[in-house]
């Protein structure tokens, strides 16, 4: 989730940000093996502005963007993110709304229809949500997608397709996070609404999309306002977020809990948390082998109470124990520069990509920062669609980038 403040900002429009340089002490072009829509730019040439150079004052309202260049792009800072790229990547909006954050959280790819699930906005700007209104579930279909590129014709031209809005009871208040298919349902976080209370559920993709909750409190209490949940690889079980931004947002009462990560046993219901110490935790994802948990912290983003660039945008790496399955061994994977890293998915090679201020980052296993899918405005999320195909949220938009990077599991069992 994005605090409403956030949100605010990239809807009026944040800054395209560029030094006062020459040409010649940073340049940023395409090399041989490069896509047509790659820029690349060689992190030797900006380590030093010197004394007349121009400095960034905010990471929510100016962005690095040192050539200007016109989004939607690849910004690439380390030569393997063109191996995560190839040769023939493309970038383009695929559906579109201005005056509605319809594209906020809870993407997910359904392999059966090839459409994607996906959340608006609860709480912050352009989200038409609040206190007294839920905010919508929505689907589009990514054959739909293919069609209407297919019919543009060549080159990278954005194109709309409709997503169709779907249907679900009031048990479903303010879905912000989603995954799966587990057991061939949809897993909904939802962050609740006023007295009606945060929730795990379990969707049916197909109508009449039939609904289970499986959990809403922890032993009695009610959770703060979930936000995001994955699927343990190995174990099955669902590990989740929980966080105070519906009370920051001003939809959910005050905080009865901590902001921890706690884990979900659907199996015999056994509920415990297994991180705490999060400013905001929120978004939340595996390696592959299941053996590594990132966490994302998003306290830089306050809600009602503002934005503190000196508090966390941080990703934060854990090992999971065997056991246990708690987290362990806490260390700083990353720190953005843009915004704050919220939505979190790795690839099948266990690069790190998450929803920021400026589009989707990527960073190799190691935490180097490997380059961006660069938007210009804020992305909260995003799924990949199967091997090659990335569909990022964007608010107001929906980016499909077709890539070389084959997608991590996320359908269980």
């Amino acid at each position: 989730m994005i605090a409403v403040s956030s949100i605010t900002a990239v809807v009026v429009g944040l800054t395209a940000w560029a030094y006062a340089t020459t040409p010649s002490q940073l340049r940023a072009t395409n090399r041989t093996g490069a896509p047509p829509q790659a820029v690349l730019v060689d992190p030797l040439e900006f380590n030093v502005l010197g004394i007349n150079g121009s400095f960034r004052q905010s990471a929510t309202e100016e962005f690095f963007n040192p050539t200007n260049t016109t989004p939607p792009f690849f910004q690439v800072l380390h030569h393997e993110f063109l191996k995560i790229l190839g040769p023939s990547a493309t970038i383009r909006a695929i559906a579109a709304n201005p005056t509605f954050a319809f594209a906020h959280e809870a993407p997910i790819w359904v392999p059966k229809t090839d459409e994607v699930f996906f959340a608006s906005n609860d709480g912050g700007a352009l989200g038409m949500s609040d206190i007294d209104h839920n905010n919508q579930v929505s689907k589009i279909n990514l054959q739909d997608v293919a069609a209407a590129i297919k019919a543009s014709g060549p080159g990278v031209a954005p194109v709309n397709v409709t997503a169709t809005k779907i249907d679900l009871p009031e048990a479903i208040q303010m879905t912000n996070g989603g995954t799966g298919p587990f057991n061939g349902k949809l897993v909904l976080i939802n962050s609740g609404r006023g007295p009606l209370p945060p929730s795990i559920a379990l969707v049916d993709p197909a109508p009449p999309h039939n609904t289970t909750v499986l959990l809403d409190n922890f032993f009695g209490r009610q959770f703060n306002s979930l936000n995001d949940v994955k699927i343990h690889p190995g174990s099955n079980k669902l590990f989740f977020t929980d966080v105070t931004y519906g009370f920051l947002n001003h939809f959910r009462p005050p905080p009865l809990l901590p902001n921890q990560v706690y884990r979900f046993d659907p199996d015999t219901g056994s509920v415990r948390v297994v991180a705490d110490g999060f400013d905001r935790c929120n978004g939340i994802a595996f390696t592959p082998d299941g053996r590594t948990a990132f966490v994302t912290d998003t306290g830089a983003n306050g809600g009602f109470l503002g934005n503190n660039q000196t508090d966390p945008a941080t990703i934060y790496a854990f090992d999971v124990d065997a056991k246990s399955n708690a987290f362990k061994n806490r260390r700083v994977f990353a720190y953005v520069d843009t915004g704050i890293a919220d939505g979190i998915q790795l690839d099948a090679a266990g690069n790190v990509y998450a929803g920021t201020g400026d589009g989707v980052q990527v960073w190799d296993s190691d935490g180097t920062l490997l380059g961006k899918f660069f938007l210009g405005t804020t992305s909260a999320n995003l799924v990949f669609a199967g091997d090659g195909r990335l569909v990022i949220m964007a608010e107001t938009a929906i980016y499909f980038a077709e890539i070389a990077a084959k997608a991590n599991k996320l359908s269980f069992p």
